[in-house]
């Protein structure tokens, strides 16, 4: 199975009908996660193969440019994942430029669904708005399936006002702390993905070594500074870490770092992938008077974190 999103309808497979559910499905929360399964399962039961269509960037960022508030709870790397992890064939991520928000709802249905997809069925939730002006929804699709021949099939209203409530619910969460209330939500723990870059190795110093890890998505949701309890992969494996994010007070840092301090792993990963899987908030971050009472506390933080993080 791929683990890479496609970026042009003409990458996917046509050899198998396609069924196809789209939306931002930021998170992949646990209300997405429903209806992606259901969309595999559909497909299983009539011989195709299912796909995700999603956009990049999130379409709010592009109608509303002077509104660059909203953060997202997953890149596109890690909505991917999510997504292929639950059994979907393809994800197809369209970039959401002002030109394509200008397309009709049935230029998008006929040139992108049904030219270059050759949709079978699509699934959408019975607010789903699309096209221009958001003119499209659910009966304008009725209306071209009889045209163009495809199966059309609603989402309940239920589960759809389920989905909005918990992607707010989530945000929210995470911006108050309460960590374990977004990954219930989640069904997993929240995700930073990144790359290791070079510190100041200031951790190395007092005998916690840390990655020092880039976030490559600047609409990426960054929780509230403070210390995690959590694991990572890296390098294909999974350790358990403790994670700071936050500016350093002690030693007058400035700049927010996101550093995870891996328990047992002394490897050089310098410019590799690496992803945090958050487990718990542990405290806030604070200012210490010596380096000898922040060592004091990074071993209560390490100690905690190691009895907190349970790895399968």
């Amino acid at each position: 199975m791929s683990s890479r999103p496609f970026y042009n309808p003409s990458e996917i497979p046509s050899s198998q009908p396609l069924v196809i559910t789209q939306g931002t499905f930021d998170g992949v929360h646990l209300g997405h996660q429903k209806v992606l399964k259901h969309v595999v399962a559909l497909a299983k039961s009539k011989n195709a193969k299912s796909l995700l269509i999603t956009y990049h960037p999130h379409p709010r960022l592009v109608i509303d440019p002077n509104n660059q508030d909203l953060r997202m709870l997953s890149s596109i790397e890690e909505k991917a994942k999510a997504v292929y992890d639950l059994g979907v064939d393809f994800v197809l991520v369209l970039p959401f430029t002002t030109e394509f928000s200008q397309m009709s709802p049935r230029d998008f249905v006929a040139k992108i669904l049904v030219e270059q997809l050759h949709v079978n069925t699509i699934v959408i939730g019975y607010d789903h708005r699309f096209g221009r002006n958001r003119e499209g929804d659910f009966n304008s699709l009725v209306a071209l399936s009889k045209e163009f021949d495809f199966d059309v099939e609603e989402i309940p209203a239920s589960e759809i006002d389920a989905i909005a409530i918990s992607s707010t619910r989530i945000r929210k969460a995470l911006s108050n702390k309460l960590l374990q209330e977004a990954n219930q939500l989640l069904g997993k723990p929240y995700i930073l993905s990144g790359i290791v870059v070079q510190g100041k190795q200031l951790g190395r110093t007092i005998g916690f070594p840390t990655a020092n890890v880039e976030i490559n998505d600047p609409y990426k949701l960054i929780p509230p500074r403070g210390v995690y309890a959590g694991y990572c992969l890296v390098e294909n494996q999974t350790h358990k870490m403790v994670c700071n994010i936050g500016v350093r007070p002690t030693v007058d840092g400035e700049q927010l770092t996101i550093e995870a301090h891996i328990f047992g792993f002394e490897k050089n990963i310098y410019n590799q992938a690496i992803s945090l899987f958050l487990v718990q908030y542990l405290r806030n971050e604070q200012k210490f008077d010596s380096l000898e009472s922040l060592k004091s506390q990074i071993l209560i933080d390490a100690q905690q974190a190691q009895s907190l993080v349970v790895l399968d």
